[in-house]
């Protein structure tokens, strides 16, 4: 990891230069476009982007917001958390973890906390070599419309 640095995506274009590596984690959003727009509308609600640049390339992207809870106190919740795939366990994922807790400090948070798909067991095996513990399950209900 030569040139490594963390910055937080503000503008469109910054949003825009972290769509390639957020499809691969996100794939139901099908374009740049889309992706822009939808994030420039969660900005609203508090959420960010920060990106790890390394030699001119975004080599991982998160999405986070800081939360509050009766059970968890003030949180940092990390949406999304992907590293290019041809960049995994070269560091850069750890790198941008690492300043995500450090963000979490910063901001006067008790947690940080994030839910990971039961099926991504190589992401399992990087967030428990991080010191981060499996303290819940996520349970879901799809609504359907009434049309």
């Amino acid at each position: 990891m030569t040139n490594s640095h963390v910055e937080i995506a503000t503008t469109a274009k910054d949003i825009r230069h972290c769509y390639p590596v957020m499809r691969e984690l996100r794939p139901l959003v099908q374009d740049a476009k889309q992706f822009v727009e939808r994030v420039l509308r969660q900005q609203k609600q508090g959420y960010r982007i920060a990106f790890l640049e390394s030699d001119g390339e975004v080599r991982a992207v998160a999405g986070y917001r800081f939360l509050e809870s009766l059970f968890s106190g003030k949180f940092l919740y990390v949406d999304d958390l992907v590293t290019r795939d041809s960049d995994r366990s070269r560091g850069f994922g750890g790198e941008l973890l690492d300043w995500l807790v450090e963000q979490a400090r910063e901001h006067g948070c008790e947690n940080l906390e994030l839910d990971s798909g039961v099926e991504r067991f190589d992401a399992h095996r990087f967030y428990l070599l991080k010191r981060m513990n499996i303290s819940s399950y996520h349970f879901r209900i799809r609504i359907e419309s009434n049309d």
